[in-house]
């Protein structure tokens, strides 16, 4: 149904996930995201284990960890997404990154399997998003007790992943 999404307005989101709406550029929400996520998969696709494993300081995540949170937080906000589109009141609860990214052992795993879980992930993100009308890109729903449109959630999908995009460019691959 959705040819275009417009961009949310600074009300339909708490104000933490600014950044992560800003980072899109442009009027095409779906080539962006696209784009974006040909760039991981070349970048993160032509890394080494050893490049892969490594962390900028104690404590931080792995690019294979990183890879592991954007699935996840990919879901998590897909399935907001559809939750509020379909007119779901319930208060979703929120979730703690730090919490999931060592249960979900992405270091043990093949990074090309992470990686093809992460292009299967982003064609249903698209499909689901491409399935909504205008009318439920402005639906608001409430996760973690704040109010967010669906179209703020799907831009904050896009922005997410072009963060951390930088963040492995910045820090992990001087």
């Amino acid at each position: 149904m959705a040819t275009a999404i417009t961009r949310p307005e600074s009300t339909e989101y708490p104000k933490y996930y600014a950044n992560y709406i800003g980072k899109v550029q442009g009027d095409d929400l779906f080539a962006a995201m696209q784009a974006t996520h040909r760039d991981t998969q070349a970048l993160i696709g032509s890394l080494t284990e050893e490049q892969l494993r490594y962390r900028y300081a104690e404590g931080k995540w792995t690019i294979k960890d990183i890879i592991g949170h954007l699935i996840d937080a990919e879901r998590i906000f897909a399935y907001r997404a559809l939750r509020f589109a379909r007119k779901d009141k319930t208060d979703l609860p929120g979730f703690d990154e730090n919490e999931y990214v060592p249960a979900s052992n992405a270091n043990e795993r093949n990074i090309h399997d992470l990686l093809a879980e992460f292009t299967v992930v982003r064609a249903s993100t698209l499909s689901l998003l491409k399935s909504f009308s205008e009318e439920m890109l402005t639906q608001i729903g409430t996760a973690n007790q704040n109010p967010i449109s669906v179209r703020s959630l799907a831009y904050i999908i896009g922005g997410h992943e072009m963060h951390h995009l930088a963040v492995i460019k910045e820090r992990y691959l001087k």
